[in-house]
């Protein structure tokens, strides 16, 4: 079946259906139907109760491409749950007006791809403290990061910290090899990965040399008041009350604050109220404070962890 929308200049093809069109394989993947392009005609195999979401899908598509937007898997992928809740009105204005944050290591431009990850990167620049809750793979965490690096480069802030509570997973760091930093690196990696990506593995270990990087377990934040700095806590969820508090009073002039987490996913003992569930519940509507909700469709992911993940749901419910 052919569709009624019409793309004409190769250009635009080329951003549109990606390396070896690997854009409409986003299509088999998730909505289990092909879809070709011939000269400037799109074809499908699609059922004709489809044929709707798919002409409002192309329309964006390739308004996108015809304005020069080089489009991704995770474009696609977005745009076609967008059409599903029939949220697509606002999306051109999302991609053609999208502020980049910065260039990290490998020449990459780091942009917020998603409306409320736009609205999480305004809410960095604009507040001294930002809480950012909601699933994994929401971009909290290295948006933040991509943020503070950026605030770092323009001499924003003086230090990055960056910290997480190191919570026990079925086993005891006393009985783990190594001194202490051994013990606590790896519930570190993910903050790590993030900046060997924004600066490149060697400018991070020289700047983490002269201290003006900082990557640390949360507990070595008590008795500290943190000034000209650009903090980011991840895992909230697995702070404890007391620990939550002492984090956020040590704010300091000049600094700025961002909290992540997931309140669906604490591992701490059943017996320890999570402390980013209760800060979330006090610090409603709080001047100088933004907290961003992330949903589901902010999740981005390959189309087949999707179906996978959507199994897992269903047996569970």
């Amino acid at each position: 079946m052919k569709l009624n929308r019409q793309i004409h200049h190769a250009e635009a093809i080329a951003r549109l259906v990606g390396i070896q069109d690997r854009n409409l394989l986003v299509f088999k993947q998730y909505l289990g139907i092909n879809v070709s392009i011939m000269g400037s005609e799109i074809y499908t195999d699609a059922k004709t109760e489809q044929i709707p979401l798919l002409e409002a899908i192309f329309a964006v598509l390739i308004e996108l491409a015809e304005h020069q937007v080089q489009l991704t898997e995770r474009d696609v992928m977005y745009i076609i749950k967008l059409a599903e809740k029939d949220e697509l009105s606002d999306v051109f204005d999302l991609y053609r007006n999208r502020k980049k944050i910065l260039v990290n290591d490998q020449g990459k431009s780091i942009y917020p791809k998603t409306f409320n990850q736009r609205t999480y990167v305004e809410a960095l620049s604009n507040y001294d403290l930002v809480i950012g809750v909601g699933p994994a793979g929401t971009g909290k965490t290295y948006l933040a990061v991509a943020q503070a690096v950026a605030d770092l480069k323009n001499s924003k802030v003086k230090k990055l910290i960056l910290t997480r509570p190191v919570v026990e997973a079925g086993e005891n760091l006393g009985f783990l090899p190594g001194d202490l930093k051994e013990k606590v690196d790896p519930y570190l990696v993910p903050l790590y990965d993030a900046l060997y990506e924004m600066l490149g593995t060697e400018t991070t270990n020289a700047l983490i040399e002269k201290g003006i990087i900082e990557i640390a377990p949360l507990a070595y934040m008590r008795g500290r008041t943190l000034e000209n700095a650009f903090v980011i806590l991840d895992e909230a969820q697995n702070t404890t009350k007391i620990q939550m508090k002492m984090f956020l009073t040590r704010l300091g002039f000049a600094s700025k604050m961002v909290i992540t987490g997931d309140p669906s996913q604490s591992d701490l003992p059943k017996a320890d109220a999570s402390g980013l569930n209760q800060a979330l519940a006090l610090l409603q509507n709080l001047d100088d404070i933004k907290i961003i909700q992330f949903e589901k469709i902010d999740v981005v992911r390959h189309p087949l962890v999707q179906r996978i993940l959507e199994r897992y749901e269903s047996n569970e419910n």
